[in-house]
């Protein structure tokens, strides 16, 4: 009989739903840090989560200029809606709209680099949070999970585009207009307003 200790078996990966426990659990945390920053800022949470799709410079896994009708896209909501949240926005300082150059019917929407001191002030003690708890985790470990949430993120992204998208057809066939849909001049349109209209015009 031999005097060697038993070997202990590996921990078994969690299953998906103990993921999906785990990943609904993040997420909470993150809302509920960004319901804490919008109120701070006299915003709504609508409000973040447009401000966020406007910092990563897309709305989406294809890059491309952020635009009313993108942000309509991303976050379920009416035009009239989308105008309500860039309004807000812009009169916090965050972002502010322009005309395309070529195309003055479309507007854009560009995050003001000095207003990432108040997110930054805000959120410093989330990115100490951060490297603390990833101080405990090897190299490889990291790069591990790093790649799963980022798989994880696409394939979500890509999920509920999906589901939006079978949802339009599903109300196109059966006659049904999107309630986002508004009396529009064009995809990227917006009604006249004094902070376009004095700076371009």
């Amino acid at each position: 009989m031999s005097d060697q200790e038993p070997t202990p078996e590996a921990p078994r990966p969690p299953d998906s739903r103990a993921f999906g426990n785990l990943l609904q659990g993040l997420a909470s945390e993150m809302n509920l840090l960004g319901h804490d920053f919008a109120a701070a800022q006299g915003l709504h949470a609508t409000d973040v989560q447009a401000l966020l799709a406007i910092m990563r410079g897309s709305t989406g896994v294809t890059p491309g200029p952020v635009t009313p009708s993108r942000l309509r896209e991303e976050l379920a909501l009416t035009s009239g809606a989308v105008t309500a949240v860039l309004d807000r926005l812009e009169r916090a300082g965050h972002i502010h709209r322009s005309r395309d150059a070529a195309d003055r019917r479309q507007v854009q929407v560009h995050y003001n680099p000095g207003a990432s001191r108040m997110a930054a002030a805000w959120f410093a003690p989330v990115a100490a949070c951060t490297d603390e708890v990833a101080a405990g985790f090897s190299p490889d470990e990291l790069r591990t999970v790093a790649r799963f949430l980022g798989r994880m993120t696409t394939g979500l992204e890509e999920l509920r585009r999906t589901r939006r998208e079978d949802a339009q057809d599903a109300q196109d066939a059966r006659g049904v207009q999107d309630p986002r849909d508004g009396a529009r001049t064009g995809p990227d349109s917006e009604p006249p307003s004094s902070h376009m209209t004095n700076r371009n015009g």
